[in-house]
């Protein structure tokens, strides 16, 4: 077991050695220059390719290719993945505004009612699943639990919900 990890340690060393450079590189070009993002990325890769060493074997094709076609694969998964979940708010509160010292409490307190008044006029479906995901703070599986419908339905109602409640902003002179 000790001679199968030295060499697998040898093995990663060597790509990393020979290819690296390149590959956080390009690395890098896929992520749009976030360095941190790109490191993740030759790590995961280098990982895939401990993981799979028969994939390494210059006979199935270029070590390189290979390295290079899994980070792109990997860096398309990874943008798919932020792409296609609503955002989640973290907290279980909701976010106090941040306001200047200008703004008099009045002026908060129609704003709000403002507001209020703009979810009021949301149909029920898209009104809960915005105080669900943005006022209680779920994510979209807890929103999906607690609504009784599928996730992806909460992600869908979501962003209907936030097209409509700008809608309604801007009809109330709030937003243009």
């Amino acid at each position: 077991m000790v001679a199968t990890e030295d060499a697998d340690a040898a093995m990663l060393r060597a790509l990393h050695a020979e290819h690296g450079d390149a590959l956080h590189a390009y690395a890098l070009r896929l992520c749009y220059g976030d360095r941190q993002r790109a490191e993740d990325l030759v790590q995961e890769t280098l990982l895939r390719a401990w993981r799979h060493p028969e994939s390494m074997d210059p006979d199935r094709g270029s070590v390189r290719s290979w390295l290079f076609t899994t980070a792109r694969n990997l860096a398309i998964d990874a943008w798919r993945r932020r792409n296609a979940r609503v955002a989640e708010v973290i907290t279980h509160e909701p976010p106090e505004p941040v306001y200047s010292a200008g703004v008099e409490e009045a002026d908060r307190a129609v704003e709000a009612w403002t507001v209020a008044d703009a979810l009021n006029r949301l149909s029920p479906a898209h009104r809960q699943v915005l105080v669900e995901c943005f006022y209680r703070g779920h994510s979209v599986t807890e929103a999906a639990e607690r609504l009784g419908v599928p996730p992806g339905t909460v992600k869908s109602r979501t962003h209907y919900a936030l097209r409509a409640l700008r809608v309604a902003l801007e009809e109330s002179g709030v937003i243009r």
